[in-house]
């Protein structure tokens, strides 16, 4: 077998950036070549590592031992790196999210299609295993039919305190987790969305945003909640899934879950309740033996497959698995959700 030989330069490194050295570290046949950032301290950060470092940003896109540029800097200068390097005859590896609207995704595909270059975002929540749980419960219809879904990400420590707080930095919540459960979402339910509503939070005073909430209604009748939170101290599960054969959740990134249907529905599956004010057999528990209960299912990843996927693309052998088409329609679903909010009101979005 032909012994694979990329090198890749890493452009910021900062903890995104750190994190794919790390990773990279791991993968046969993709090598660092070189580090640059625009702060000297994370140049030594890099030095400290063994890693080589580049005195200029086009030093590194005038290395030719490099054939793929990772951008990892903060979100405004996506664009600009990007076009730069794939004008320099670089295949680029972008992180999310991609940029801060559709024309910047645009101009970054046309620059990719104009040099016959791979242009790939680093989608990586695809590969968390809370993700890939959910994703089989609702491919393997463990609750039957799924007709709802709620996806939320929720934290107690605000926003990162670096450059995620300024909207000049493109910022924000919806730019940073937003991104990633959108894209969660767009992925396992790739059919159109008919409506959005969106309603951005402040609690903490920012420049930017520091919550979403985000109701999604397709055009088959199918309902999404999307919900990312930074300031709670009890937090509700990552995935809540509803079918028409049961419910499952899903919490602490997969540490936690369970699968709920339906033993038995005859009259005694339940027991009236008595509150304060009445008797209710609606809404009542069910009996023990009436619901079976089973745990999520178990799903082993590898996030360094992805780096694998971009070199077989690179090499012709197989299709990105992050498509640019799904990351332009992730960023247009963003765009959606800032008018939304701006308009205190549901907007269209796409046709059945």
């Amino acid at each position: 077998m032909e012994q694979r030989n990329h090198g890749i330069a890493i452009v910021g490194f900062g903890g995104m950036g750190s994190r794919h050295a790390e990773l990279i570290a791991t993968v046969e046949g993709l090598s660092i070549r070189g580090v640059w950032d625009v702060l000297p301290e994370r140049l030594e950060d890099a030095r400290a590592l063994g890693l080589p470092v580049y005195a200029s940003f086009a030093a590194a896109l005038a290395d030719p031992s490099v054939d793929i540029v990772l951008v990892a800097t903060p979100n405004q200068v996506h664009k600009e790196l990007s076009i730069a390097a794939l004008d320099a005859g670089k295949n680029v590896i972008c992180e999310k999210p991609v940029a801060l609207d559709t024309q910047e995704v645009q101009a970054m595909i046309d620059a990719a299609e104009r040099n016959r270059r791979l242009f790939v975002v680093h989608q990586n929540r695809r590969w968390d295993e809370d993700y890939q749980m959910a994703r089989t419960i609702v491919l393997d219809k463990l609750v039957g039919p799924v007709h709802h879904v709620e996806r939320r990400v929720m934290g107690s420590r605000g926003i990162p305190g670096d450059w995620r707080k300024f909207k000049a930095f493109g910022g924000g919540m919806l730019f940073d987790w937003g991104i990633h459960v959108l894209d969660q979402m767009l992925d396992l339910f790739p059919e159109p969305i008919e409506t959005v509503y969106c309603e951005l939070s402040y609690v903490l005073g920012n420049d930017c945003d520091d919550g979403c909430r985000i109701s999604l209604r397709y055009a088959n009748g199918f309902t999404a909640v999307v919900e990312v939170q930074t300031w709670n101290f009890i937090t509700l599960p990552n995935w809540y899934l509803c079918g028409a054969g049961g419910t499952a959740t899903i919490d602490g990134f997969g540490r936690f879950g369970k699968i709920c249907t339906l033993a038995r529905f005859d009259r005694n599956e339940t027991q009236p309740i008595v509150t304060a004010a009445g008797l209710t057999k609606t809404m009542a528990p069910r009996v023990d033996d009436s619901v079976a209960e089973a745990p999520v299912p178990t799903v082993a990843m590898d996030v360094t497959d992805y780096y694998r996927n971009v070199m077989d693309a690179i090499e012709g052998k197989a299709e990105p698995i992050v498509k640019n088409a799904q990351v332009m329609r992730v960023m247009k679903l963003v765009e959606a959700c800032f008018a939304s909010h701006r308009l205190g009101q549901a907007v269209p979005f796409e046709k059945g």
